[in-house]
């Protein structure tokens, strides 16, 4: 069965949302960690926000060039959850139709890497409370944004996680990397 990873970018005060104050802080150990992360993977989940941003950003980027990444995001399978997309332009781009948490979970079941969610929003919520994400990465950075929003979209969840490693970058990020923790 294949993993379901969460990596989501976050602030002090919780905030994860349109991430520009990451770009001071992706450096050559953050460009490793990720890099380790989209090579143990063969597919993306996303909600709807994420895609849009994503399939603005990545195909204008140099695939010619390995330190952008462009070349996995642009052609890795990507999976969007989202009930107004239709005909998604993204290359290699499948709407999940029907119950979320059923799709995912015959994603899962299929032989193959990895599967990557980026971000922390209703879907990754969903796949949180169904029991279908196997770990999740907190990169959290070293800034205040003064509008916290991460408790809002958690707010219905309840799970409980145990650390399973830690990474602290020479500019302050540090990577909380959690699995849930098996209920008695």
């Amino acid at each position: 069965m294949r993993k379901l990873i969460n990596s989501t970018y976050l602030t002090l005060d919780g905030v994860v949302e349109n991430p520009m104050w990451t770009s001071p802080y992706f450096a050559e150990e953050a460009a490793e960690l990720a890099a380790e992360l989209t090579t143990g993977a063969d597919a993306l989940i996303m909600g709807r926000a994420t895609y849009d941003g994503f399939s603005q950003a990545w195909p204008a980027m140099d695939e010619s060039d390995p330190a952008t990444g462009a070349a996995f995001f642009n052609n890795v399978k990507k999976y969007v959850a989202s009930t107004t997309l239709k005909d998604p332009s993204w290359k290699n781009t499948e709407v999940l139709e029907g119950d979320l948490v059923e799709a995912v979970a015959k994603l899962k079941a299929q032989d193959g890497k990895d599967i990557v969610q980026y971000g922390y929003g209703g879907v990754a919520a969903q796949l949180v409370k169904a029991g279908l994400v196997d770990e999740v990465k907190f990169w959290i950075h070293p800034v205040i944004e003064g509008v916290p929003s991460f408790t809002s979209v958690l707010s219905n969840v309840k799970a409980t996680f145990e650390l399973i490693d830690t990474r602290v970058f020479k500019n302050g990020v540090i990577v909380a990397t959690y699995r849930p923790k098996a209920t008695a």
